[in-house]
């Protein structure tokens, strides 16, 4: 039958069985085509959400390793000074134990010196676990900068790998958008909504498959003789039984494929 987008409900219906088989098969083809154009396109953008989600991850747990590590180095410095004050405070005591007047007291200082010398050595000991910590922290942001750092650039190229496809694909998919709606102007209301409902529940988007191999084109299920021979004769519409896609002829496939 001619293509044309003008024809009225009543002749498509009246279109032969060959002219419909034809016509679904020029849609596959043409919806095909998109849906790889869409699965190229649509790997990548999860792919990208997959890395700037790791990023995101990866930069705030940096983030927070780099302020365990500030407060790392604030509590040696506290630790410093405290040391230092103790030390001070030694110093002070053991000036007054000089002026003492009676044992007593110089046990007291004696006792207070003690207890800054204990400060002393906790903080020297702290002071020690905090460096090592500390270099074991460092370690871990450097390793982690340089995995953030490789991420950061994966997701760049992934970013501009997108660009150059959208870029590619962009004017193909519009062209093909277009045919798709012609050929679905030359489809019966009926076979049309039939055809998107089993494309709509397939994986891979076929809703009409060529016999191949004596077999189903989209499950590839064994097709008995007496049916292929119905298929071949093109007189009626024909589903798998096993999977109901819409079955036709290799001739009408391979002309179709010619076509399209």
């Amino acid at each position: 039958m001619a293509k044309t987008a003008t024809f009225s409900e009543r002749e498509k219906i009246d279109a032969t069985v060959e002219d419909k088989l034809s016509a679904l098969y020029e849609l596959q083809i043409i919806d095909s085509k998109i849906d790889k154009i869409r699965t190229v396109r649509g790997e990548l953008p999860l792919e990208i959400k997959d890395l700037e989600d790791s990023v995101e991850q990866l930069a705030t747990r940096l983030e927070k390793m780099q302020e365990e590590m500030r407060q790392n180095e604030t509590i040696i410095s506290d630790k410093k000074n405290l040391m230092k004050d103790a030390e001070g405070m030694i110093k002070k005591y053991k000036s007054q134990q000089n002026k003492v007047r009676n044992n007593r007291e110089y046990e007291s200082l004696t006792k207070e010196i003690e207890y800054q010398t204990l400060e002393i050595q906790l903080a020297e000991r702290k002071i020690k676990d905090f460096k090592t910590a500390l270099a074991a922290k460092k370690e871990q942001i450097e390793f982690q900068e340089e995995e953030l750092k490789e991420r950061k650039n994966r997701l760049k190229e992934k970013k501009g790998e997108l660009d150059e496809i959208i870029a590619e694909t962009e004017k193909e998919e519009t062209d093909l958008l277009k045919r798709s709606n012609i050929a679905e102007a030359l489809i019966e209301d009926r076979l049309l909504g039939a055809y998107k409902r089993i494309r709509a529940n397939t994986r891979n988007g076929l809703a009409v498959v060529p016999v191949e191999r004596d077999a189903c084109g989209g499950c590839f299920s064994k097709i008995p003789p007496q049916r292929q021979l119905d298929i071949k004769t093109h007189k009626k519409l024909l589903v798998c039984e096993h999977c109901g896609r819409v079955l036709v002829a290799p001739d009408i496939a391979e002309k179709m494929k010619e076509k399209v």
